[in-house]
């Protein structure tokens, strides 16, 4: 994955695709109709292996473009798939599909594509922490095959180190890449990409099969009791109680005080509260909805503190075998 670190790094194509995926569609659409297909190509390869640039590479890269400072983005809008639309608006689906269909794939969709027995087998020669970064680029499905393929005392190690992450070595990555892969791109310094090592992680585990999935967790408590409290709060969120059904719902409210779901519900998303509301009679609903409206302003930590409660009830009673939460 290409990933530059100031405007002198970049070729010509890669301003161009900043420049391009920065920009609104309206604005974006016009330019890309005026490009040929070929040129169209030569974007798309580069796009592939774009995720994010620098700040200071955009702000550059905009005053290239039009001679004058630019407030900085420092994420492409959409990557890949902004500029497909875009190319879809600009010359149809068909021309687009000529353009896009090409049998070309990022490096990351080639490490996707490969079998996990192999990436695993690779990633054991690794460090930790290399493993893990390769596993949190990858998407939550593929790297749970490439986490059940790895032998059962290094699962938990290397979701560890998954949960750490802030940021990924891009160079690095891109070597381990191209031992799978000759023909990806090399890559060269030190920049970094953004990355949320607990939600990839926690997207991991729930894509992998439970067995590995508490296998991992159990170690885990082991040793980190609290790394391993966050990493399930992490798998289940409060937006996740609309995956409970009528009953498991009614089981869950049981547990919990009708002050501490008013305040957890406090701001919820419209689908989250219907599904809460289904679990409760109507007294009860219509109880809840007039404490609703007399909370005002609440504080965001005391919110949160409610809802955090609600979901180790769940996670409770789902371990005590006496609720499904819907997790497959």
């Amino acid at each position: 994955m290409v990933v530059a670190a100031s405007s002198n790094m970049l070729t010509g194509p890669e301003k161009a695709v900043v420049f391009i995926l920065s920009l609104e569609e309206k604005l974006a659409g016009p330019i890309v109709a005026e490009l040929t297909e070929e040129e169209l190509k030569k974007l798309r390869l580069v796009a592939a292996t774009m995720r994010e640039v620098k700040s200071d590479a955009l702000d550059m890269t905009y005053r290239d473009f039009v001679e004058r400072s630019s407030k900085a983005v420092a994420v492409p809008r959409g990557g890949l798939p902004y500029l497909r639309r875009l190319t879809v608006r600009a010359l149809g689906e068909e021309r687009a599909r000529n353009v896009f269909e090409e049998g070309v794939s990022s490096p990351l969709s080639r490490l996707e594509a490969a079998e996990p027995d192999t990436i695993a087998s690779l990633l054991s020669k690794e460090p930790p922490q290399l493993a893990a970064a390769v596993l949190a680029r990858l998407e939550p499905t593929a790297a749970s095959l490439v986490l059940g393929a790895m032998p059962a005392e290094r699962q938990a190690l290397v979701m560890t180190r998954v949960t750490k992450l802030t940021e990924l070595p891009a160079g690095t990555l891109e070597e381990v890449a191209s031992a799978l892969a000759a023909e990806l791109p090399s890559g060269e310094g030190v920049t970094t990409l953004s990355v949320d090592g607990m939600a990839r992680a926690a997207a991991i585990l729930n894509a992998a099969p439970k067995e590995i999935a508490v296998g991992v967790l159990s170690t885990i408590e082991l040793e980190q009791p609290d790394l391993s409290r966050d990493l399930r709060l992490a798998m289940f969120t409060f937006g996740d109680l609309i995956r409970l059904d009528s009953k498991s719902m009614r089981t869950l409210l049981r547990e919990i005080p009708t002050d501490k779901l008013t305040l957890a519900l406090k701001g919820a998303a419209d689908d989250v509260m219907a599904s809460v509301f289904a679990g409760l009679s109507s007294r009860a609903a219509e109880v809840i909805r007039d404490e609703l409206e007399l909370l005002s302003n609440p504080r965001k930590a005391d919110v949160d503190a409610a809802r955090t409660e609600v979901i180790e009830t769940a996670l409770r009673l789902e371990a005590e075998g006496v609720l499904d939460l819907g997790r497959g």
